[in-house]
């Protein structure tokens, strides 16, 4: 309705820089109005106030289908956040390999660092998502960069189980991994 209106605007903004995508991309099955707002020119890549994009809510709920189509759209993969977080770092951080995977294919960088120094292969880690550390691994996520206080990702396992899982991981990948 509101896109049929001469005077709509698909990029207004609230007090938080929240936009109407932004907010679509983050309620279940709204893959209609999505649309909606992208055939009436709705800015893919507009930044909130915490210079966030709809691509970095995206891979926050893992909605590997809406990824799909806001990168169809020129989303870019290559946006970070106000902390440094790339889409990437939010996927690998929520568990989505497989979203992981198509942000890499999309050329998100594989190693980048956010201002506490952690990868998306730390985020992985430290939240005990094992097969998502292997796909990050695998694509080339390097194990030997330490964040800001000097701590490499797998040194940030949870426990045990989640470190031998990764590392029996990498090795049936095919991955080596230096003084792990």
């Amino acid at each position: 309705m509101l896109a049929n209106q001469s005077s709509f605007d698909p990029d207004v903004q609230d007090e938080s820089g929240w936009t109407p995508l932004m907010i679509a991309v983050s309620v279940p099955e709204s893959e209609d109005v999505i649309k909606v707002l992208l055939k009436a020119g709705a800015d893919i890549n507009e930044k909130n106030n915490g210079g966030q994009t709809a691509l970095h809510f995206v891979a926050s709920k893992k909605n590997i289908e809406t990824a799909k189509l806001l990168l169809e759209h020129k989303a870019s993969t290559r946006v970070k956040d106000r902390r440094g977080l790339y889409p990437l770092h939010r996927a690998a951080a929520a568990g989505s390999a497989p979203l992981c995977l198509l942000l890499l294919r999309k050329l998100s960088p594989t190693n980048p660092q956010d201002f506490e120094g952690y990868t998306p292969l730390h985020h992985a880690v430290a939240e005990g998502h094992g097969d998502t550390a292997v796909a990050l691994l695998k694509e080339g996520a390097d194990a030997t960069i330490e964040n800001a206080d000097g701590v490499r990702a797998l040194d940030l396992a949870p426990d045990k189980d989640v470190r031998t899982y990764i590392l029996r991981g990498a090795e049936r990948e095919g991955v080596e991994l230096e003084g792990q």
